[in-house]
């Protein structure tokens, strides 16, 4: 074996050994070429800070080798037991306009009644739509990227309330809220026959969902899909909606706070979803 091949052929031991005994659970798995072509793998434990889209200096978004990764470099979130807490996640790239404002509505109607809740516009959470590489088949979670959505998982597999709220473009959601339902498509456990039957991670555990939906023109016809493309995958994840709103005739930024009837029925809908919840 020539000299060069085996130092690269050492080095890879080396990092395999020192996962082995990388400290903590871990909760992705890293996969990049090195600069002698090395595969490289890396194990970040639970609890990593992940900022601004960048998890420990790696770059926004990471796409995986298709590789066999060792069980230990995977998240195992079928420990983790679900609490009344409530993420809620605008799909609207006009930050402070009309669906995050109804978005903090509903969340104020869920803290009044004492439920813990975290909101977060998708714009900025720095991640990639699904990219159908189907390896989350196996490992359960999406090992297919390295992104924003990486530190998300594990609150939405804690938390059993869950808000969207989306405007209508183009009669139907954005492509941030498309996106981030569709990388929800690990929470999926298939089996092997066909077509593969399926079923929901997330199933059974009294998750409870509302969804909302704001749109300029003044008839259901005109919001299109909107609603039912949050709501039908959410159905299928295990979610239970308990309510839905939709806002006609308003386009102005933050004009939906002039709409007393709108920011009425968002805030009951907070307390009727933290009510479901206890």
């Amino acid at each position: 074996m020539p000299f060069f091949g085996f130092f690269t052929v050492i080095i890879e031991l080396c990092i395999f050994i020192g996962l082995g005994r990388f400290p903590g659970r871990s909760c992705v798995a890293l996969s990049r070429r090195g600069k002698l072509g090395a595969s490289c793998r890396v194990k970040v434990p639970v609890g990593r800070k992940v900022s601004n889209g960048f998890l420990s200096g790696v770059p926004t978004t990471r796409i995986f080798e298709k590789t066999t990764m060792p069980e230990s470099l995977i998240i195992d979130l079928s420990h983790t037991k679900p609490e009344n807490k409530v993420l809620g996640f605008s799909g609207s790239p006009r930050k402070n306009g009309n669906s995050d404002i109804l978005l903090k509505t509903i969340i104020s109607g869920v803290k009044q009644l004492s439920i813990p809740a975290t909101t977060w516009n998708l714009t900025d959470v720095q991640f990639k739509g699904c990219i159908g590489c189907e390896q989350c088949r196996k490992t359960k979670i999406c090992t297919g990227l390295i992104d924003g959505m990486t530190s998300l998982y594990p609150k939405l597999y804690s938390s059993k309330g869950l808000v969207l709220v989306s405007p209508t473009h183009n009669y139907n959601i954005t492509s941030w809220m498309k996106a981030f339902i569709d990388r929800l498509y690990c929470f999926y456990t298939f089996e092997n026959n066909r077509p593969r039957s399926w079923s929901s991670q997330l199933g059974n555990q009294n998750r409870k969902a509302v969804v909302a939906a704001i749109c300029e023109q003044e008839s259901v016809e005109d919001m299109g899909f909107t609603l039912e493309a949050m709501k039908a995958p959410l159905k299928a994840l295990g979610y239970e909606i308990i309510g839905e709103l939709s806002v006609f005739r308003i386009f102005d930024k933050a004009k939906v706070k002039n709409d007393e009837r709108a920011m009425d029925d968002a805030y009951k809908l907070g307390q009727k979803l933290a009510n479901e919840l206890k």
